[in-house]
């Protein structure tokens, strides 16, 4: 197993992304957006704002004139590195910031996307809009949803950007050449090249509506728990992390063993269902992908095995038996939410002082549950201080939003669901609209929204980098009242964030939300679950007590590839009863074994090996996977007496995995991608793909239903039998 951290991200907006190399299938977890880069940009300035802009900035893009585009350049060049003012953002349409290192793979060779959160799935059209691209994608429904809902919403706030720039010259920007790049203050530098400056290749133009649609209707939805098997080999299964709606951690188990993924984490959630660590136990190999805990944690240097056992100490999981149920009681009872309660009612008094001083409060936070959360309770302050100020939220799919969160109580926790049985809403904002305490509007301009509009008032609103969307316009109109509140989500940069809306009078709180599993629980949820394997980030580093007989250690950093050793030599291969009672051993004194020989049929499915005699099941319910190899000279034989046009393409990849290609021209396209170990059809066509499958059917060096002799060696007669050999095996995909 090979297992590559690709970025261990920014927090909850921005989750780390992992590439898993598992059974010979490559497999990405989450494909997020680093949305927090947006700050080096300028956001929309107001009609004053924007006119002093043209007359004072000669390089913004509305003015053409050669000579007036040097002057700034000059001024630039002259001016000696000093605190940032708004002059120096970026005054052009924005990019978008991918993972800096997942723009360096091939993605025709990624196998599957597991996505684990909402957020986790932002940057996904990018992927799903690029050519050669043909992974499965993974998501829960409510996650694939609240995604999509997040990806259209982007599009549209950056709509109203595009409109005020007008559309793009050329596919390059200005601000992309390195002339102009190298006269950046240095914290724009680094957050446009990063430390190294290899980072400007991950920026993009953001992916449109329709890729937005494309990209959806390639997403296979799960449920919690739901078994998924991909290409007869691994079992993947998806369960509750507590973090947001619909956000799961995933098993994966295949022929040589389970993995289990941890993504940031919550014990107790006062919204999603709870986090569901017990599914995890039993695997193998746990990779911990938690770092909301490495801004406040100490790298100390400890030791730590890296020895993979060859054994598993039974007597030693006993005697942690009774220790787990401890463990699992004491993590049950710390009461996370208890914290967050505090957190909101705090933010309710801010607020609540705020209005009474006669300001008005901005509230750009774009966590669904923690929006839902203070919803209600703003409004039962409200009610308490007998105020009457209205409520709003200001959105293109605020609506959507709502109702989709009245509609999911399988994917909230106990407390949401025990409402819903009780006769009780799931959340307090249909009631909150229905008695017009709350009002919901697409568009700050709205005519509705004009006409209905009181100040002081509360203001949910997008985008938390305060870039886009409506909160742009409310924050330059109220960044001058010093009795107005903005609360932000602590960032990476509140500073450079607010720095186009200085100098402000306008009151800022900044405030944390539990984004994952609390440092002092990382060790007690890796003894109950009890894997052999532990990989951990290399900030983890000073847990080092999970030594043990029973579970060995990695750490892993950005942009190094970790190799573990396989926790089985061998592999299991079930054989029917009928050909067991076939048995004819033959002893062989010099290795001192036994051995017999057997004709069957090798089937693989939900990642067993069976050999059966071939008769107890139909050719149309096998799994479509066969053992042979593929001649090419004489696959393009059968294909032109197939009448298909197809021609031989130039090999790739490195030596001990080397892939020829056959196009297929005629009657539609199609790809045959011909490895060492593996035949894969890629086409659109259902129907070619059948007749593509046969024909390479025809031209393997075993028979058409390929019955092979196998050599099996075992000490005794039984039905389980290990064998060390490897076969290449070809199979149709669509």
């Amino acid at each position: 197993m090979k297992f590559s951290c690709l970025s261990k991200g920014g927090g909850y907006h921005f989750p780390p992304c992992h590439i898993l190399n598992i059974c010979g299938f490559s497999i990405l977890l989450d494909c997020p957006l680093d949305l927090s880069a947006l700050t080096i940009f300028s956001p929309i300035p107001t009609s004053s704002k924007a006119s002093s802009f043209d007359e004072e900035n000669p390089s913004c893009p509305n003015r053409s004139e050669s000579s007036d585009l040097e002057e700034p350049m000059v001024r630039k060049r002259q001016k000696v590195e000093k605190p940032l003012d708004a002059d120096d953002l970026i005054y052009a349409e924005p990019w978008y910031k991918t993972v800096k290192n997942l723009h360096l793979w091939n993605v025709s060779f990624i196998d599957v996307v597991l996505i684990s959160s909402p957020t986790g799935m932002l940057g996904l059209p990018f992927l799903t809009r690029m050519k050669g691209f043909s992974a499965k994608i993974y998501v829960t429904e409510a996650a694939a949803r609240l995604g999509q809902l997040m990806m259209e919403d982007l599009v549209s706030m950056h709509l109203e950007i595009r409109q005020f720039f007008g559309p793009e010259e050329s596919s390059f920007p200005q601000w992309m050449k390195w002339e102009d790049l190298t006269l950046l203050p240095s914290s724009l530098k680094n957050v446009a090249l990063g430390k190294d400056g290899g980072e400007l290749g991950g920026w993009l133009s953001l992916y449109s509506a329709a890729d937005v649609k494309d990209c959806m209707q390639k997403v296979l939805r799960l449920k919690y728990a739901e078994e998924i098997c991909y290409n007869s080999t691994l079992i993947i299964k998806a369960f509750s992390s507590g973090l947001e709606i619909g956000s799961c951690n995933w098993t994966i188990n295949g022929p040589k063993g389970g993995v289990g993924f941890i993504s940031s984490s919550i014990f107790d959630s006062a919204h999603a269902m709870n986090f569901d660590y017990n599914a995890l136990r039993g695997n193998d190999i746990i990779i911990y992908s938690d770092f909301s805990f490495s801004d406040g944690t100490e790298d100390v240097e400890s030791g730590y095995d890296n020895s993979i056992p060859t054994t598993c100490n039974r007597s030693s999981l006993r005697n942690y038996e009774n220790d787990c149920q401890e463990l699992a009681k004491s993590l049950l009872n710390v009461d996370e939410g208890l914290e967050e309660r505090d957190k909101l009612a705090f933010i309710c008094s801010c607020v609540i002082d705020s209005v009474k001083a006669g300001g008005s409060v901005l509230i750009p936070i774009s966590r669904l549950g923690i929006v839902l959360l203070l919803l209600e309770q703003i409004s039962t302050s409200l009610d308490v201080s007998t105020l009457k100020v209205p409520m709003y939220i200001i959105s293109s799919l605020a609506e959507e939003f709502l109702a989709f969160s009245n509609i999911i109580p399988e994917w909230l926790c106990k407390q949401r669901q025990e409402k819903l049985f009780s006769g009780e809403p799931l959340f307090a904002h249909a009631k909150l609209v229905n008695e017009k305490k709350l009002h919901v509007f697409p568009a700050v301009h709205s005519p509705k929204l004009l006409m209905n509009w009181q100040e002081p008032c509360i203001v949910f609103s997008p985008h938390w980098s305060l870039r886009l969307g409506p909160a742009v316009h409310l924050l330059q109109r109220w960044s001058g009242d010093q009795n107005s509140l903005l609360i932000l989500e602590s960032g990476p940069d509140v500073d450079l964030a607010l720095l186009p809306f200085k100098p402000m009078e306008m009151k800022v709180l900044e405030c944390s939300f539990l984004s994952g599993i609390r440092l002092q629980n990382v060790e007690p949820l890796l003894k109950i679950l009890q894997p052999k394997v532990v990989l951990l980030p290399k900030d983890l580093k000073q847990i080092s007590s999970l030594k043990s007989n029973s579970c060995s250690t990695f750490h892993y950093c950005v942009n190094e590839t970790l190799r573990i050793p396989s926790l089985k030599d061998n592999s299991e291969l079930e054989i029917a009863t009928d050909l067991a009672s076939q048995f004819n051993w033959r002893n062989l004194k010099q290795e001192n074994i036994n051995m017999t020989r057997l004709k069957g049929e090798l089937c693989v499915d939900h990642g067993r090996q069976r050999l059966s005699t071939g008769n107890q099941e139909s050719s149309e319910s096998r799994p479509l996977v066969h053992w042979g190899s593929t001649d090419l000279e004489k696959l393009l034989v059968v294909l032109s007496n197939r009448g298909i046009k197809a021609t031989l393409g130039d090999a790739f990849g490195s030596e001990s995995e080397s892939a020829s290609l056959v196009h297929v021209h005629d009657p539609n396209q199609a790809l045959i991608e011909v490895r060492t170990t593996s035949t894969v059809i890629s086409t659109a066509d259902e129907s070619l793909a059948s007749i593509i499958f046969e024909a390479i059917e025809a031209t393997v060096k075993a028979a058409r239903r390929i019955s092979t002799l196998l050599p099996l060696f075992a000490s005794a007669a039984g039905q389980r039998i290990s064998f060390h050999k490897s076969f290449p095996f070809f199979q149709k995909c669509f």
